[in-house]
């Protein structure tokens, strides 16, 4: 996808605030600090778009960006904040549960996972009710430009391994330092979406922020 366009929209904290214009949604989901923001910003060729911080648990809503006219990006609120109350938790989580199973324009959750690390139980946690819930998903494995690339491969196999991830499910290995895996997350992005190159033709006048 050619990006042209991409703002931050709101900080919904509920249905009454989620946009209206039946684009698309990717929702991002993932424990806090596992670079969601980053992710959002790599794709869209922007340093600060998506608000990043080293303080976790700062994000308490879905944050929107829209991009082009073609969807949105939604990132969620991150797990396995431990400073943060056990019934503050446990409200994040009712809100985000009604968004990921009652949003009818949500087309896929990326799963954010630290490829460095096994998944943690809040990961398996997610994972496990994703699917349980039958929602489109596709897990990224985020942070590979920290370990070296000759460990790629089996670091992705512990992540599949512990997620109890199937054959055909799809794992994306990501950096958002080094861009690694931007094109191939893309075309995840689309196909999820049913966009086309074609979608592209109308826009070739405009700036790229690349």
């Amino acid at each position: 996808m050619k990006v042209n366009q991409a703002e931050f929209i709101i900080s919904a904290v509920g249905p009454s605030q989620y946009p209206e214009d039946a684009l698309p949604e990717i929702a991002l989901a993932g424990r806090s600090n596992v670079g969601k923001s980053s992710l959002i910003n790599r794709l869209i060729a922007r340093k600060n778009l998506a608000r990043t911080s080293s303080q976790p648990g700062k994000t308490q809503t879905l944050n929107y960006y829209r991009i082009n006219e073609d969807l949105y990006f939604v990132d969620l609120p991150g797990y396995g904040y431990a400073k943060v109350s056990k019934t503050k938790r446990e409200q994040w989580g009712k809100f985000v549960e009604s968004y990921l199973l009652e949003r009818d324009v949500l087309k896929l959750v990326m799963l954010l996972v630290d490829l460095r690390h096994p998944p943690s139980k809040d990961d398996q946690a997610m994972y496990e009710w994703l699917k349980h819930h039958d929602v489109p998903l596709c897990v990224v494995a985020t942070k590979a430009d920290k370990i070296p690339k000759s460990k790629w491969a089996k670091h992705a196999k512990i992540v599949r391994e512990t997620l109890g991830m199937k054959k055909d499910d799809v794992l994306q290995v990501f950096s958002s330092e080094i861009g690694l895996g931007k094109d191939e997350l893309w075309e995840i992005l689309e196909e999820a979406i049913s966009y086309t190159a074609a979608d592209d033709a109308g826009a070739e006048d405009s700036d790229n922020f690349e």
